[in-house]
């Protein structure tokens, strides 16, 4: 869609026929003290709370009340299978075959566990790869197993890095990489949205490469499930890890999901911590069995899981898959290729987009840097009524999510923005 129109009335009628506008309803809208909505364009950070959460937790807060240690057999929903209910959905969600996917743990936590299984370094080959830019988390977590293994972090970390003045990567450097190294690096581990920028990354093909010089390959995804599709599945990746507070809307600190590809599903020798929650569900409550693992993605699972939490993503999958991830990305190319012609309205010389021009390699958040500005343009548009983040040094990271912003939404971002300027 390139036919975008300046002024309200384009917005207004853009909503209008919008298939999924009511879906806007179904979520709570921060106001400002005048009790008027505001702009909220950081679901990239949090997620805004769908109405049927507080029925699905207060569902599970009544059964315990009711039924004390019962409810893990005898609640409407019982918990010793509760995880279970969200496999489908999640799966599906992120391109996965269902013994592909668990929901558990936080989300380092679980790349941790992955690193685990599908971080087994030798004297030869111990390197790992990541973006230069990579979410602070992800960075000091493969430096620290880089030094749990015995390595200095500073020479095994292989930094996958923009060009001189570019912001953005290109494949052809990590192609270079590969050539170069290849035989050294164990892992390339790579945010499969970059959280700064916003590039989506071709999963598949960094994947295929990996592979062709034997290393293993992993994705942090928090920035990327349940805004673009990431074919899970297809992409071959040996595993992917992503938080559900962002756009999977769960609430703050919520767990985690877990993708490992069913090519291990059955491999009982693959290194990795266990627990209980991953041994035989049949024999788990017998208490003297030798471990036994559970096939898939569940045999990486440890501890019975938060309840609340799960009734939390569960309450927003269950929006997820009434819409569905096709409709809800068709309706994300639209929002952000209109915000961008706003954006480029204003002048390049004023303001940046430095989020990819090409819709198929970005998700529905646009990273604006804003000329001569620093943080207190930020605080200024949050007074304005508008929600978004800062990232240092001079991005503003926008992200109207298309379950529930509008076309309107961005019209009002982007006029007071201007008026700031």
């Amino acid at each position: 869609m390139s036919n975008y129109k300046l002024g309200l009335q384009f917005a207004k009628e853009q909503d209008q026929n919008d298939a999924l506008s009511t879906y806007r309803n179904q979520f709570h809208i921060p106001k400002d003290s005048n009790g008027n909505d505001l702009v909220y364009f950081c679901g990239n950070s949090l997620g805004l709370q769908p109405k049927t959460t507080k029925a699905y937790i207060d569902q599970e807060l009544k059964d315990w009340a009711e039924l004390g240690v019962e409810g893990h057999l005898e609640a409407k929903n019982p918990w010793l299978p509760y995880h279970e209910f969200l496999t489908d959905s999640m799966a599906k969600l992120v391109g996965a075959k269902p013994i592909e996917v668990v929901t558990m743990n936080t989300l380092t936590a679980n790349l941790h566990f992955m690193m685990v299984s599908f971080y087994q370094p030798t004297q030869t080959r111990y390197k790992i790869v990541i973006e230069s830019d990579a979410f602070p988390s992800d960075k000091y977590a493969v430096e620290s197993q880089l030094r749990h293994h015995g390595f200095d972090d500073k020479e095994g970390l292989i930094l996958w890095k923009p060009r001189e003045g570019e912001e953005l990567l290109h494949y052809e450097d990590l192609e270079a990489i590969m050539e170069a190294q290849g035989d050294e690096i164990a892992l390339i581990m790579i945010g499969g949205v970059n959280y700064y920028t916003g590039q989506f990354f071709d999963l598949k093909r960094i994947t295929e490469l990996g592979h062709g010089y034997g290393c293993k390959v992993g994705f942090d995804c928090a920035h990327g499930a349940g805004n673009v599709p990431l074919n899970l599945h297809d992409s071959g990746a040996d595993f992917a890890i992503w938080c559900s507070y962002k756009y999977l809307n769960s609430g703050p600190g919520s767990l985690s999901g877990c993708f490992v590809h069913e090519r291990h599903a059955h491999d009982k020798n693959l290194n990795r911590f266990t627990g209980w929650w991953s041994h035989n569900k049949q024999t788990r409550f017998n208490m003297r069995h030798e471990f036994d693992v559970l096939p898939g993605a569940e045999g990486w699972q440890l501890s019975n899981p938060p309840i609340l939490s799960l009734a939390a993503i569960r309450a927003s999958l269950d929006i997820y898959n009434e819409v569905g991830m096709e409709r809800l990305r068709e309706k994300s190319l639209k929002l952000t290729g209109y915000f961008e012609f706003l954006m480029k309205d204003l002048g390049d010389d004023v303001v940046r987009v430095i989020t990819p021009s090409n819709p198929e390699e970005r998700g529905c958040q646009l990273s604006v840097q804003v000329k001569n500005a620093d943080k207190s343009l930020h605080n200024r548009l949050t007074k304005a009524g508008v929600i978004t983040d800062w990232r240092e040094p001079d991005v503003i990271r926008c992200a109207p999510v298309p379950l529930y912003n509008s076309f309107e939404d961005v019209y009002e971002m982007v006029e007071r923005l201007k008026a700031l300027l």
